[in-house]
């Protein structure tokens, strides 16, 4: 029997070729393989500061100012080129991107494990960020062309729960290398896996582009690049000299804040844009990376100083400091992926919410911890943290990239990466100024007290508990009187950043409760406002 004209439709066509779509699953894992060297570089070098810090031969005697550079060059150059590469990602190719980027990173990553010098590392650590700016952007930009919008979610989540294990491996790898080798190889050890990856992406990956890219707009890259770099530059020096009123940070912390003022007025008024800021009139889209930029705040920050209270103050060895992390990566990698069933039955708004407090409750546990915490108690802390990643990262992540059209991934991806770069910037850059300021306030006067510290090498000694520990070793027994009190001193610092970084990641919880959807949209729903079917080219995607 004929179907009367008004039946029921036919079922959309699939936008995902046939050959892309039957290995979706497979390219996905290379995706993730290629996160997981991005995010285990960092992780590594989190485990690894206390030995590159310690004098030659061991380590090359790097201060804290120049660990915070050599963690935080990569960080600048990143988050400068994540909105570029995207964007250059989007108009030239995802896959060429991917490539070109991972071979940059591998050849930062070999330089960097011969560094002779703390100078060297930042330099080889800011060619590493050139690389995962085009890696990152891309990844995410691929599998939103490679999954249907119905398996979006649990693809993003599987990739999310990617990131919780490259966060297990990387204090592992990082405390078996220091182990056995020598600090440089937790650099070295990215080359064989940039290899692999490299090969793999050429076996499997498919091209994609934006379609219609439109005209460029160099002006406006350009305007994005100078203030995004500005601005993480003043944020870090700020954390470097422990203030934000420095002349030396208040310039390039304006200047950036003035040129992307420039950015917008400029984006807003050409018929071109690099950036559509349209975008950030959707509420959920902007709360997400709002909730996204402020987790890694109050994260990357509690990781810093974590390291320190791991290994130095509990008197872990960088193996042992990896194993106690675990926990929170753990429990990462096992809810990233099935947050999405708890979106489904309660909306993205009670998901992230929740998820958000549960970050800030095991943040503030830090302001309760001393010499004499029990493991328990610091492993259940881990686990409440990265639980609660795994019910924000997730969703906020779909939110993102399921706002923008499907051939805007790459921008999407990028302002995500952006926003939670810069967020971890500040966080290192805020709470480590925080921890800084608030450990010299209480060592200060011990310093003055004490016999044979000399009067040019106070000011140095009282910038972190490694330099009192340092000086304290130089003096022998008369430093003795140094060491107590610069735990204490250590214990009090932290406890204060610690509830500063609860306190962010609340006002976090605040912001996605106001604003993210209380459920989730309907499977069928289009890509984004004014971004309908007819705009996804066949073409789009090429196996």
């Amino acid at each position: 029997m004929a179907i009367p004209p008004g039946g029921p439709a036919a079922p959309p066509p699939p936008r995902v070729p046939e050959a892309v779509h039957r290995r979706r699953w497979a390219i996905l894992a290379v995706l993730m393989f290629t996160v997981l060297i991005m995010v285990l570089d960092h992780s590594v070098l989190n485990v690894a500061v206390k030995t590159i810090a310690t004098p030659a031969p061991v380590g090359i005697g790097a201060t804290q100012g120049e660990l915070e550079w050599a963690i935080n060059s990569y960080t600048l150059v990143f988050a400068a080129l994540l909105f570029t590469a995207g964007l250059i990602g989007d108009r030239t190719g995802r896959k060429k991107a991917l490539l070109c980027g991972m071979a940059v990173f591998g050849i930062g990553s070999a330089l960097a494990a011969f560094s002779g010098s703390a100078a060297e590392l930042i330099a080889y650590r800011a060619v590493m960020g050139v690389g995962a700016a085009f890696v990152m952007p891309a990844t995410l930009a691929v599998l939103m062309n490679v999954f249907e919008r119905d398996e979006q979610p649990k693809a993003i989540g599987i990739w999310a729960g990617g990131v919780g294990i490259a966060i297990a491996l990387g204090p592992l790898t990082g405390g078996l290398l220091l182990e056995h080798f020598w600090w440089g190889s937790i650099f070295l050890v990215n080359v064989p896996v940039v290899i692999v990856g490299f090969a793999a992406m050429v076996l499997l990956i498919p091209d994609s582009r934006d379609p219609g890219p439109g005209r460029i707009d160099p002006v406006g890259v350009l305007l994005s690049i100078v203030g995004l770099a500005l601005l993480v530059y003043g944020i870090i020096h700020g954390g470097e000299l422990a203030s934000l009123t420095d002349r030396g940070v208040l310039v390039p912390l304006l200047g950036g804040l003035a040129v992307l003022v420039a950015f917008v007025l400029y984006e807003t008024h050409i018929d071109h844009p690099a950036l559509d800021f349209s975008y950030f009139r959707n509420p959920a889209f902007s709360a997400a990376i709002t909730a996204t930029a402020l987790a890694f705040l109050a994260m990357m920050g509690v990781a810093f100083f974590s390291v320190f209270y791991l290994q130095t103050v509990l008197g872990h060895s960088p193996l042992e400091a990896g194993l106690l992390v675990l926990p929170l990566a753990v429990a990462q990698s096992l809810f990233a992926p099935r947050a999405r069933l708890i979106v489904a039955r309660f909306g993205a708004k009670a998901t992230c919410t929740a998820g958000m407090m549960m970050i800030a409750t095991g943040l503030a546990s830090f302001a309760f911890f001393d010499t004499s915490t029990p493991l328990w108690a610091l492993e259940l802390a881990f686990f409440v943290q990265g639980a609660g990643m795994g019910h924000v990262m997730s969703p906020v992540t779909v939110t993102v990239m399921q706002a923008l059209p499907r051939e805007k991934a790459g921008v999407a991806s990028a302002i995500n990466n952006t926003f939670r770069q810069i967020g971890g910037a500040l966080g290192v850059a805020v709470l480590g100024s925080v921890l800084s300021a608030a450990y010299r306030g209480g060592i200060e006067s011990t310093l003055e007290r004490t016999a044979g510290v000399p009067e040019g090498a106070r000011h140095a000694a009282g910038e972190s508990l490694e330099a009192t520990l340092a000086v304290a070793g130089r003096l022998g027994p008369s430093g003795q009187v140094l060491i107590a009190p610069a735990y204490e001193a250590f214990l009090v610092a932290m406890h204060l950043a610690a509830l500063c970084a609860a306190t962010v990641t609340m006002v976090g919880a605040v912001v996605v409760a106001l604003y993210l959807p209380g459920k989730v949209r309907p499977s069928g729903a289009p890509d984004a406002p004014g971004a309908p079917e007819e705009r996804q080219t066949a073409g789009a995607v090429r196996g």
